[in-house]
């Protein structure tokens, strides 16, 4: 992660680890609501998902049967039920620009903390000083949809 500004946002869920690292990954598609700002091409975007290894996408898809869309970044780390790392672009920025978001599976008492960190943006030339704490309510409000898919599983 960057020295810099870093967003970050935390939840505790009910489940294991495990599960939550589950939930968080190969259900996206369902946690990560549509009509939220949260799209690249809202128009087109039917879901996000990733491919679950290093290497793999994490992909705004806008054809469901090909899995082809917005190329959002490349999982770095994939460390199921511990942790995730990987690379992030919004639609708008330079195809080199790239910032990086990590994901950490904590076990607590009563379930799981995640907790998203999302730095670079020292990388980035268009960020501005507020940038990190805007993405910072972001997550936080992703996280929140999370947490609610987790709870109806």
């Amino acid at each position: 992660m960057s020295t810099t500004a870093t967003a970050s946002a935390a939840v505790e869920v009910a489940c294991d680890p495990a599960t939550a690292f589950a939930v968080f990954t190969a259900d996206i598609g369902t946690w990560w609501k549509r009509g939220t700002p949260y799209w690249n091409e809202p128009d087109k975007g039917h879901e996000l998902r990733f491919e679950p290894q290093v290497g793999g996408r994490l992909v705004e898809v806008h054809d469901l049967e090909t899995g082809e869309g917005f190329e959002i970044g490349r999982v770095l780390v994939w460390e199921p039920g511990k942790r995730l790392v990987f690379t992030w672009r919004q639609g708008d920025w330079d195809t080199s620009e790239s910032t990086d978001v990590e994901v950490r599976f904590e076990p607590v008492e009563h379930g799981t903390r995640v907790t998203v960190e999302h730095g670079g943006w020292d990388r980035l030339p268009s960020a501005g000083p507020g940038m990190p704490e805007g993405y910072s309510h972001g997550w936080a409000e992703l996280l929140g949809f999370y947490t609610e898919t987790v709870e109806t599983r």
